[in-house]
């Protein structure tokens, strides 16, 4: 009865189990292979990758660095846990034996390897891996180093992971090969290897430390995780900051251009419009000239006969008494000094006193007034 009783409990466990079944067992580059799946969990996202130096009974040896990453594909599970998707079959690094590497993406860690021979590609044996010993780590991980200026304008933030780590196991554990994980959000850790040169003894620790950098210009929240074989020993958050350089610098970019672009303009302008300044300068200096001609031009005279005749017929103007203006009566005097407004005669030097000048061959004649 009690065999009856866990019977059916027992085969229901087995087919919970997570399984993958490939439609071949081989095929060459560039081909497909049809992945199905059941036994999952409902509604879960998983990642199909074609991995060389693995087994299923021993994993991926290398991780994910071992997978053609770039040829794998994202399948969902549906309500019965269930699913079905062609594979695109690449090379990996790594050479075979390979397998078909299925694993959740988020939630519960689950995966499952199945044999797989890719077609022309190498065959080495898996590499040996020591028994017996075994690490766990005794400290928290912490991270070290500091951002620079470089950072700030978006250079590959980069830190330090240190931690201890204790050999629990019975056999020394030489060389030992970590690997780095960073994920970011909800996507998965993109693993790094990392190996320390050194031999811890069973019983002692050993203080580790790690460097590694993010993508250039990476900022938010990342997750850092350490793993060591297929065991994930620690994670450790680390929150980086945004480069404020490079927002600073394309803002600037956005305000030094159209301002030089504005000046441009305004100078080409400048240059094709006619200068108002310089059209009055130029008038103001024409108008001097003209004034410096005018009087360096010779003055118009009139003939003394002309002169005697515009006298004889004006009236007479009333003139100064004697006493005031102390002069004498004489009427020739008086027309020798006298001229017309707008005209000066020319006095002859060498003529007698209150004589005028003859009138030169350039000068008008009687009849021209």
């Amino acid at each position: 009865m009690l065999g009856f009783a866990l019977g059916p409990q027992a085969t229901a466990s087995a087919a919970d189990k997570p399984s993958v079944e490939l439609s071949k067992s081989q095929a060459g580059k560039g081909g497909s292979v049809t992945v199905k799946g059941a036994g999952w969990r409902p509604d879960t996202l998983l990642m199909m990758l074609v991995c060389g130096q693995s087994e299923p009974g021993k994993g991926v040896i290398g991780g994910t660095n071992s997978c053609a990453n770039s040829e794998g594909r994202a399948v969902t599970t549906d309500k019965k846990g269930a699913f079905s998707k062609k594979l695109p079959v690449a090379e990996p690094p790594k050479p075979c034996p390979c397998v078909v590497h299925v694993a959740t993406v988020t939630g519960e860690k689950s995966q499952v390897d199945a044999a797989f021979k890719v077609a022309g590609h190498p065959v080495k044996p898996l590499p040996e891996q020591a028994t017996g010993g075994k690490l766990s780590v005794l400290t928290d991980t912490r991270l070290e180093g500091s951002s620079s200026l470089l950072t700030w304008f978006g250079a590959p933030p980069s830190r330090t992971l240190v931690f201890t780590v204790g050999n629990v196991g019975s056999a020394p554990v030489k060389d030992p090969v970590f690997q780095v994980g960073t994920s970011h959000g909800v996507f998965a850790p993109q693993w790094e290897e990392q190996q320390w040169r050194g031999t811890i003894a069973p019983g002692k620790k050993a203080q580790i430390k790690l460097p590694f950098e993010l993508s250039a210009g990476a900022h938010g929240d990342y997750l850092v995780s350490l793993k060591f074989g297929e065991k994930v020993l620690a994670e450790q958050p680390w929150g980086v900051g945004r480069p404020w350089g490079v927002t600073l610098f394309w803002i600037l970019l956005c305000v030094v251009v159209p301002a030089a672009v504005f000046r441009i303009g305004m100078a080409v302008v400048d240059r094709l419009r006619p200068n108002r300044r310089r059209t009055a300068r130029t008038g103001r200096h024409r108008t001097a000239r003209l004034a410096e001609l005018t009087e360096r031009l010779p003055k118009l005279r009139l003939p003394q006969g002309a002169v005697a005749a515009d006298r004889r017929t004006r009236p007479p103007r009333p003139g100064p008494s004697k006493e005031s203006s102390g002069t004498t009566g004489d009427p020739a005097a008086t027309s020798t000094t006298s001229s017309l407004p707008w005209f000066t005669p020319d006095t002859d030097p060498g003529a007698p006193a209150g004589q005028l000048s003859a009138p030169s061959d350039n000068s008008p004649t009687k009849g021209n007034t």
